[in-house]
């Protein structure tokens, strides 16, 4: 999945083996650490890999710290609601298990596919938000982020 260019489209590269083995580890180690993380996206009817979305904290900018609910499905299972389903499970995990205030989202902004995910878990776009990401050079086509957040909901 981390291999294929369609699914690595809005990322600055596609990941080799190497890199997404290291990837995973690290995912894995975050897991240990801090008992959330990305989690492995499965079917229901015959548990083959979907994808993974999950929970993690990231890099250092005007809106953090913070914690990101992410992920990515595999290009075949696409345009079926796995990805809004998982991300919707990450969000209550975030908000009932981890108690936390708020968790934000983002993406460049010609993912019109992860943006709508975004929406219909209810987040919210202010383009005052709207940041350059920190790992990218200046003048990267992907280096614009848009920046989306949910607040916890106080009826729970």
């Amino acid at each position: 999945m981390n291999a294929d260019p369609r699914v690595m489209e809005y990322f600055p590269s596609t990941l080799s083996r190497a890199e997404s083995d290291a990837f995973a580890a690290r995912i894995r180690e975050h897991l240990a650490k801090h008992g959330f993380s990305f989690w492995v996206v499965e079917s229901r009817a015959d548990g083959a890999f979907l994808g993974l979305t999950g929970l993690l904290p990231r890099f250092v900018a005007h809106f953090t710290p913070c914690v990101e609910v992410g992920g990515r499905v595999a290009a075949a299972h696409w345009e079926k609601g796995y990805a809004t389903e998982a991300a919707k499970a990450a969000l209550r995990f975030g908000f009932d298990r981890l108690e936390l205030a708020e968790i934000v989202a983002y993406t460049v902004p010609q993912n019109r596919r992860s943006r709508r995910v975004m929406e219909k878990l209810g987040m919210s776009h202010s383009s005052a938000d709207d940041f350059d990401h920190p790992a990218l050079p200046e003048h990267h086509q992907l280096r614009r982020h848009v920046l989306y957040r949910i607040l916890r909901p106080t009826s729970r």
